[in-house]
């Protein structure tokens, strides 16, 4: 896996980020469910290649996000580990593309939950880069139940709970091992100690999106779809 210092790679507030997902679906028609696809596929190649966990709990909240950790509990499971999926909300409040993955996981016979127990890797699936203020009600219970595992948590995107312009840590906010962010690292994960270690994944946004929004991205992942981003000197 190539390994970047963090800043060499430019970063995203949670605005720009909305616009690069705008641009992707509304004018290239690179579906959200493409992308979706594209994210969970790269938290498992990461959590095989970091972890290698036998077993493993994913925390899925009801957008996308979520269902990006429901993507890659499907490609763990197919790679051989023993999953348990818990979803923070009922089928009826996730979204249509998070709730298509999860009834993927129900027609493959996977595990759904009502409480998360033990493994030995946590996904942390529940909130995405657009969250404001303080997650309470269940998913501020798994969030709590992550922290106090005492097991590494791999966090999509940005750790549940985190302001993804700010770094601003909501109470609660998940403190991960492991933060997989998409597409390009946001502006709020690059000084949080919350994010642990920093990676970055390919969901295949074309260098015409960024051009579009005026951000000159030099060529990250000629090697690997999973890019290292290390704060400070290289060794």
């Amino acid at each position: 896996m190539r390994t970047l210092a963090i800043e060499s790679v430019p970063s995203l507030t949670t605005d720009q980020m909305r616009e690069v997902d705008r641009i992707m679906i509304e004018d290239l028609h690179i579906e959200l469910i493409q992308m979706m696809e594209n994210a969970g596929r790269g938290l498992a190649d990461l959590a095989m290649r970091r972890f290698a966990p036998a077993s493993v709990v994913v925390l899925a909240g009801p957008g996308g996000n979520g269902g990006g950790g429901l993507v890659a509990a499907r490609h763990l499971a197919n790679r051989g580990a023993v999953l348990s999926v818990v979803a923070s909300s009922a089928d009826h409040e996730m979204t249509p593309a998070a709730a298509h993955q999860l009834d993927i996981l129900r027609r493959m016979g996977l595990k759904i939950a009502d409480d998360p127990g033990p493994a030995e890797l946590v996904v942390d699936a529940l909130i995405g880069y657009s969250f404001r203020g303080d997650p309470v009600g269940r998913v501020a219970k798994l969030i709590e139940w992550a922290n106090a595992a005492n097991e590494p948590v791999l966090a999509l995107d940005v750790p549940s709970g985190l302001d993804a312009t700010s770094g601003r840590a909501a109470t609660p906010s998940i403190a991960a091992t492991a933060t997989l962010t998409l597409a390009l690292p946001k502006v709020g994960l690059l000084s949080a100690h919350e994010v642990g270690e920093l990676y970055l994944a390919d969901i295949s946004v074309p260098p015409l999106v960024y051009e579009r929004i005026g951000i000159p991205v030099p060529k990250l992942f000629t090697e690997d779809g999973l890019v290292e981003l290390r704060r400070g000197p290289l060794p």
